[in-house]
């Protein structure tokens, strides 16, 4: 399997995290533009910097021009962080990890969490930001667990319907439709959760570290 990191330009991920998945397999790191400002500060070589290149600093690009491949893409019908994972898509990677998709401006956040919804049909995206590592599920799903660990999980459209086996409050053929119901801060009874989503796909959100500390990732 081909996994990739995709560093956007928002708030900063600790160099650790990116060792941690650097480690577990993520080994080719891509950034979106501004990402590779954050790229400079951590003394990290991107394998790739994609997008418009209007907010990477010049020196930072100065920086790169001879270490990484620059690849630069001007249309504005799609943001960096979408050309960085259409770049993924076209080169057969199937894994990526997006990092500082959130930061200071709630509407980056919320596009971004939309652009993960957009391509979870063409290779596995999550995103992981501080203690949280979000991703994308359908179908049948079985979670390796921790006993009491918390589980928050989003639907998306209220045709979905998802249907639980290992949760305290367990979902029985539920519709969790954003802005009207949510499973927040369910917990796992046992060491394996059993998911079955239909009609859709929905967000679940889980303790990054715990998943780090369990071999969960």
């Amino acid at each position: 399997m081909k996994k990739c990191i995709i560093l956007a330009n928002g708030q900063p991920p600790k160099k650790s995290t990116i060792n941690f998945l650097i480690g577990k397999g993520y080994s080719t790191l891509i950034c979106a533009d501004g990402g590779a400002n954050t790229a400079m500060k951590l003394k990290l070589i991107p394998d790739f910097i994609i997008g418009d290149l209007d907010s990477i600093k010049p020196v930072v690009l100065n920086y790169y021009k001879n270490k990484s491949t620059i690849i630069k893409i001007g249309r504005q019908n799609d943001t960096d962080v979408e050309k960085c994972l259409k770049y993924a898509i076209k080169n057969k990677f199937t894994e990526a990890v997006i990092l500082g998709a959130t930061g200071d401006r709630l509407d980056h956040s919320f596009c971004n969490l939309g652009i993960v919804l957009k391509f979870s049909t063409q290779l596995n995206v999550s995103v992981v930001h501080q203690k949280s590592i979000l991703r994308v599920y359908s179908g049948n799903v079985f979670l390796n667990t921790v006993q009491g660990e918390v589980i928050s999980l989003y639907g998306i459209r209220s045709q979905t319907r998802i249907s639980s086996n290992g949760l305290k409050y367990k979902l029985n053929n539920i519709a969790l439709p954003f802005g009207e119901k949510e499973s927040t801060s369910n917990i796992a009874l046992r060491k394996k959760v059993e998911l079955k989503i239909t009609n859709g796909n929905i967000f679940v959100v889980r303790d990054f570290e715990l998943m780090k500390k369990h071999d969960f990732i």
